[in-house]
Formats: structure tokens, C-alpha cells, sequence
């Protein structure tokens, strides 16, 4: 499975996933044609497009669907939420696809950022990598805003289902705000978590973390991946893992 990703100009990241044996590809939240379509024209000579995907409908997503669709040479399907620009499939959760003959892409609904926010794992089984992209609903260190949803909501998108893959998937989100993270990690920790300290050495000298870090460090790392634990109770005040996580978005919104 390779992965390139493109970072745009407001920290957003896209992600071509192609096939390594069929070069069969997708392309992942390609919110800006301009900074995305030299990619597309080059990788074109030696990957054949077989759909584009979004993790939500938020413009800087999904905002680039219709041209992205214009410049290719023949329509593709467009795979992503109902609210999603020009979409034509929404999966239904833990339904699966295919990109080429090795990669099994399973879609994982994690309604809170957005209504229609999708996660899409996938499994490639010539290299036995795991894979997920979050959009933003998970980031490194931390999470997405809940515009549209619950505490409780995020809980399950975050504790239920995320934490529910193999703890080796690699985590690929949907922006670059891992230093920002880490500073409110630092925060709630009270500077006592080892997984905290390797994150921030690894921040500060990488400007880009996507793909670095999986679910089982998250889960060590991601305050709002520990709701169930003592540290957390006791930085929120609160006891129910959903009123942790609805507090802990309060004090990040913050600052």
C-alpha cells in the first residue's frame, strides 16, 4: 500500500492510497484542485483513479470534489457522506470496499465533528499493513470540534470505534495540529507521561506526523483516548467518560 500524502495550506492533508500491485488509487479529502491535480497528473501515468473519498462534508474536505471530478479524464465515483459536494456513494458503517485486489477499506461512521463523519480503515493483505484515515474526528494528540455533535458521541467515535482496531494501524488525520496538542497535553498530564515527552520530541523536530503514530500510542498519548482513566477524572473533575471528554473539549476550545 502507498500512501502520498499532499499538505495543503491551512495544515490540511490529502492522501492518494493506491494498490501496490494493480495501481489501483483513491484519493482522500482533495479540498484544493490546485495543490492537489499535479499530483493527480503525474501519479496518473502509472495509477489508475478509481474513486475520491471524503471523511466529512466541511469544505476543506470536501470542497474540491467537482473539480477534482472535471479534470479527470473519465468520471469516477465520489465516496463520502450524504452532505458531501457532488457525492454519489455513502457506505453504510462497517461496510467494505476494494482499491485493487490487496486493500479491504471498511467504512467506520463517527458522527461528532460532523454528522457525516467517516473514518476509513483499511487492511492491505500482500503487506499485512493497517491503515485509517481520520479526517477529523482523531487527530494526533487530540481530536476534532464538536460542531455538530455530543461528548458522548465523540466517546464512541474515539473509545468504541477507533480504539477498537488493531493497536499497530497507523493513524493518518485530516490536518497538522500536533504541536498545538501537545501543549494542552502537557497541560492535563501535569507534565507526567512519558508517551506525552515522546510525542513532543517528535513534534518538535517533524513538521509533519501523519502516519507516525498508530492507535495503541494514541491510546498512551490522547487525553481524550483516556477518558476512562483517574489522570483524566481528575484534570475535568468530572466521572462519566462522556462528561470527561465533553469537558476536555471545553478546556482545549479554551486554550
Amino acid at each position: 500500500m502507498s500512501r502520498v500524502p499532499g499538505v495543503g495550506s491551512s495544515n490540511n492533508y490529502a492522501y492518494l492510497v493506491s494498490d501496490d500491485e494493480t495501481k489501483d488509487a483513491v484519493i482522500i479529502d482533495p479540498a484544493n484542485p490546485p495543490e492537489v491535480t499535479p499530483t493527480l497528473s503525474e501519479k496518473s501515468k502509472t495509477l489508475n483513479l478509481t474513486a475520491i473519498m471524503n471523511t466529512h462534508h466541511h469544505w476543506d474536505h470536501a470542497g474540491g470534489n467537482k473539480k477534482i471530478l472535471s479534470s479527470l479524464p473519465s468520471p469516477v465515483p465520489i465516496i463520502g457522506g450524504a452532505d458531501c459536494e457532488a457525492v454519489t456513494k455513502t457506505p453504510s458503517h462497517n461496510s467494505t470496499l476494494d482499491i485493487g485486489k490487496n486493500i479491504k477499506v471498511t467504512a467506520l461512521h463517527t458522527p461528532c465533528h460532523t454528522q457525516d463523519s467517516i473514518c476509513w480503515f483499511m487492511e492491505d493483505s500482500a503487506t499485512n499493513e493497517r491503515v485509517v484515515f481520520t479526517g477529523d474526528t482523531l487527530f494526533i494528540g487530540g481530536c476534532g470540534k464538536f460542531f455538530e455533535g455530543t461528548g458522548a458521541e465523540m466517546h464512541k467515535a474515539l473509545n468504541e470505534i477507533l480504539a477498537g482496531l488493531p493497536d499497530d494501524t497507523k493513524v493518518y488525520p485530516g490536518h497538522e495540529y500536533t504541536k498545538s496538542n501537545v501543549k494542552f497535553l502537557k497541560k492535563v498530564f501535569a507534565g507526567n507521561n512519558e508517551a506525552v515527552d515522546t510525542l513532543e520530541k517528535f513534534a518538535d523536530d517533524n513538521q509533519q506526523t501523519q502516519g507516525k503514530f498508530t492507535i495503541g500510542q494514541e491510546k498512551a498519548h490522547n487525553a481524550f483516548m483516556r477518558v476512562h482513566t483517574d489522570e483524566m477524572k481528575k484534570a475535568t473533575g468530572e466521572t462519566e467518560p462522556a462528561a470527561v471528554m465533553a469537558k476536555l473539549r471545553e478546556m482545549k476550545n479554551a486554550g
